[in-house]
């Protein structure tokens, strides 16, 4: 049984998703025990390094384990089908356009138009551990709704994920999307000059990252007044040396995965490190109470300030992982305490 390229590629995508699958999953989702024992055998226990080794050596495993795992990836491209026949109905539904910024699968965006033409955008990109999210998030959220109401545009993007890019690949997806909507504004009825940038978690590193260290505008043909602002959203990995032994046992594996482990690359890819000017004009800085997102949230509006750029920072009530969620879900809800503030400053960025 021999397989192309592309159906290894699948396979493998597919074995990774499937050879750590909780027990709390369906079993039958579950790989048979002598197929992953296989894997683990060829491949070791390295999940990061898991799908390219079942790529190159899918002929050396068994047949019974090839056609099990050709199973479970047909099965879950019919799931993924299914769910973006629904995620497209959903934002028709919302008004929004699904758009491409680039020629890559992930480098898309969704996209709202404002209530006139020439609208100011507000530019989201979601979080996920830099392996994982999904713009779709943003369809049928508080924050459209709330943006929506003041007249402003919308753009949720999606961007190349970790293990299959880097984080400096997303960096320029973040950057290659603002080219793109300040290159269409006239079509899509938005104010170049009116752009902010919102982001949470490692969407809130990426935006701070792009905010902060020309190079990524600068590789997308732009300049650090490409942004009218920056609002990170309980980001962490500001400074990444300094998070990369922070909760360990439960992130340490996604930070080595995203920034590896050479200091050099470590410091070229921390916005703290690149607070000194230029930098977009202006930042707000939200976290809750979170003993990391405090601590590299407080180091970057210092070193913001520090630079002389105009930052904002506050701390939105609520603890930990929970908090950290609620950040995301509840901003734009009008009674939640991050909205107001968010909308004051997007306020001011967009009419000063």
């Amino acid at each position: 049984m021999s397989l192309s390229s592309n159906k290894k590629w699948i396979v493998g995508a597919t074995a990774l998703g499937l050879i750590g699958i909780s027990a709390v999953d369906a079993q039958q989702q579950r790989l048979p025990r002598e197929c992953r024992k296989e894997i683990v055998a060829m491949c070791g226990m390295d999940r990061s390094q898991m799908r390219s080794c079942i790529t190159q050596k899918m002929d050396q495993l068994s047949e019974d384990c090839r056609t099990q795992l050709m199973q479970r990836a047909k099965a879950r491209m019919s799931s993924s089908e299914r769910q973006a026949a629904q995620s497209d109905t959903k934002l028709k539904s919302t008004g929004g356009q699904e758009l491409s910024y680039g020629t890559a699968t992930l480098q898309k965006a969704d996209f709202w138009a404002g209530r006139s033409r020439n609208a100011p955008l507000v530019l989201f990109v979601h979080g996920g551990g830099w392996k994982r999210g999904d713009k779709n998030m943003m369809t049928g959220s508080a924050k459209l709704t709330d943006w929506q109401g003041k007249g402003y545009a919308v753009a949720s993007i999606n961007y190349r994920l970790v293990p299959d890019a880097s984080v400096e690949d997303q960096a320029s997806d973040v950057a290659a999307s603002i080219a793109f909507f300040r290159r269409n504004s006239a079509k899509l009825g938005i104010d170049p000059s009116r752009i902010v940038l919102i982001g949470h978690s490692a969407g809130a590193h990426l935006v701070a990252l792009v905010g902060t260290d020309p190079k990524w505008l600068s590789g997308a043909g732009l300049t650090m007044n490409a942004v009218a602002g920056v609002v990170p959203l309980d980001g962490a990995a500001y400074n990444v040396a300094d998070q990369m032994d922070e909760n360990a046992r439960l992130m340490g594996d996604t930070y080595k995965q995203a920034f590896g482990t050479d200091p050099a690359r470590q410091a070229a890819l921390s916005p703290t490190l690149h607070a000194a000017k230029p930098n977009a004009p202006a930042f707000l800085i939200l976290h809750v109470q979170r003993k990391d997102g405090v601590r590299q949230s407080t180091a970057l509006a210092k070193a913001l300030q520090e630079a002389g750029t105009s930052v904002q920072l506050a701390q939105i009530k609520g603890r930990g992982l929970p908090a950290h969620a609620e950040i995301n879900r509840k901003l734009g809800e009008p009674d939640y305490p991050a909205t107001p503030l968010v909308d004051s400053f997007l306020k001011e960025r967009f009419y000063q």
